[in-house]
């Protein structure tokens, strides 16, 4: 009878491990990570119909009838041509940053280098109401790198609460292979990251539970976690890996104001690109740059090979804490998605037809650059940001629609500017249609500098950075802007003219 107890008391204790184990893992291991459409070109266009919409209450995009962004894929040389049609109500159900929401919207290729005029990647004056259409005609350069890009809506004053509720997508320009041969046949993952609010959930306690958040507050703010994080729209999703499987990840954090500090604990990220930008491009001789976790601004992207862990091991993508100032969000660690065997219904076809893609045979073109010679560049512009309880600024201004340039920029030339941030929190520093070159964060030269077209620029500090203006299609009116997004709403956006 002793024996008879003792193993039932073993098989409870058995029980309820399972029971925490199921708790803890449960989410993961039953809701796969979902894998958005993908649209690819023919006949070397890009043809897709978009629609903003209102679903539950919440803005987002439809396509093909379902409220999931597809992911853009074009080859350099392509034409994307995008009707973007707003059927959202005349009357939101939301608030905005600045009420009443208009319902306005309409989209920014984030990073791409194209022309900043209309039909392209325009902000300033494509903007659809309620019932009116966009029809968009970008054009890629036969030059452009291959890399990750995303596209989202930016009407001024709505851009936060547009993107937080999830109007965003992945882009690929394909061509990785060029600069980085391993990638080719790998399998490929597009993680788009993004925010959900938590703020008014009544489930908001058991959300923090499932994403293992910490009970105590990891930086200098006072409030408490309001938005966790989703793969690709699903909460802490399972990643199938293999062990020692290579795979080829492709992260976006589309986020409207969260950082991402990722780390596969005990892994390493095999870094590739960063912004859409291989770093191979500028740096021949070191294609890949490895690392234990990587700080990703809001709108940063990292491209990197990852390997499977050993067999048994327990193994998360997780974003650690992020200090982001006391006047910052909370940004606490958590658990983005769990790293697991395949199942075994997996075939090496599902595989196969993942790893379909275009690949693009023609030699690499570099364009290395003499980082001495260009840090000797004299300071051409100063960004300051400041805050108070009115908004936020720019060298002094918020942002006006119908406000001249702040600054003009002469096209084939590279210049120096500084990025000055005197408030109590982060911001990440974001420039449309051109990349720059961040080699110093308070006066010192940072380890390795790297190609971004958004930079998190530190409270009380400030970041240098050297921008290349050299592409002769990029001519026009355009912006730069904080990315944290309700404090662009908010005013801390500016005009550059490209001339």
């Amino acid at each position: 009878m002793v024996n008879h107890r003792t193993r039932l008391r073993s098989l409870f204790r058995l029980l309820a491990g399972a029971q925490m184990f199921i708790a803890a893992w449960g989410c993961a291991q039953t809701i796969s990570l979902p894998q958005s459409p993908q649209v690819g070109a023919k006949n070397r266009v890009v043809s897709l119909t978009l629609h903003a919409v209102n679903e539950n209450g919440k803005d987002a995009f439809a396509f093909e009838g379902k409220t999931v962004a597809p992911v853009i894929r074009a080859s350099p040389g392509d034409v994307l041509k995008i009707t973007y049609i707003n059927d959202l109500p005349a009357k939101s159900p939301e608030s905005c940053a600045i009420n009443p929401c208009m319902e306005m919207t309409n989209l920014h290729f984030h990073g791409l280098s194209v022309s900043p005029g209309a039909p392209q990647d325009d902000v300033l004056t494509m903007l659809a109401k309620p019932g009116q259409t966009l029809h968009y005609s970008v054009r890629i350069p036969r030059d452009h790198p291959p890399g990750l890009f995303w596209y989202h809506t930016h009407p001024h004053g709505e851009s936060h609460r547009q993107v937080l509720d999830g109007m965003s997508g992945a882009i690929v320009i394909e061509g990785m292979e060029r600069y980085v041969p391993e990638v080719k046949g790998l399998r490929e993952r597009v993680l788009v990251v993004r925010g959900r609010s938590i703020e008014h959930d009544p489930n908001a306690h058991t959300l923090r539970r499932d994403v293992d958040i910490p009970a105590h507050a990891c930086g200098g703010e006072a409030e408490a976690v309001e938005e966790i994080f989703t793969v690709n729209g699903a909460l802490r999703p399972p990643i199938e890996i293999a062990p020692e499987e290579r795979q080829f990840w492709r992260i976006v954090n589309a986020s409207a104001d969260r950082y991402l500090n990722l780390q596969l604990a005990g892994q390493t990220f095999e870094i590739v690109a960063l912004d859409g930008m291989p770093l191979a491009f500028h740096d021949p001789k070191n294609p890949t740059r490895t690392a234990d976790h990587l700080l990703v601004a809001p709108a940063g992207r990292v491209e990197a090979i990852v390997t499977g862990p050993s067999p048994g091991a327990h193994v998360s993508l997780r974003t650690l804490c992020v200090d982001t100032g006391r006047d910052g969000d909370p940004n606490p660690e958590m658990v983005l998605a769990d790293l697991v065997p395949p199942s075994s219904s997996q075939s090496g076809t599902d595989q196969a037809s993942e790893q379909a893609r275009a690949i693009d045979s023609r030699p690499p073109l570099y364009k290395p650059v003499n980082l001495a010679s260009l840090e000797k560049t004299k300071l051409n512009f100063t960004v300051t940001f400041t805050e108070d309880k009115n908004g936020f600024y720019i060298n002094g201004r918020k942002f006006a629609m119908d406000e001249s340039p702040m600054t003009s920029a002469r096209v084939g030339t590279y210049e120096h500017w500084r990025i000055v941030n005197r408030t109590a929190e982060l911001h990440p520093f974001h420039i449309h249609q051109v990349h720059f070159l961040a080699y110093a964060e308070n006066g010192v030269q940072v380890p390795h500098p790297v190609w971004l077209d958004t930079v998190n620029v530190p409270y009380d500090g400030s970041v240098d950075v050297i921008l290349d203006f050299t592409n002769p299609i990029i001519k026009g009116m355009s912006v730069f802007h904080c990315h944290l997004l309700n404090h662009e709403d908010k005013g801390m956006m500016a005009k550059i003219l490209f001339k």
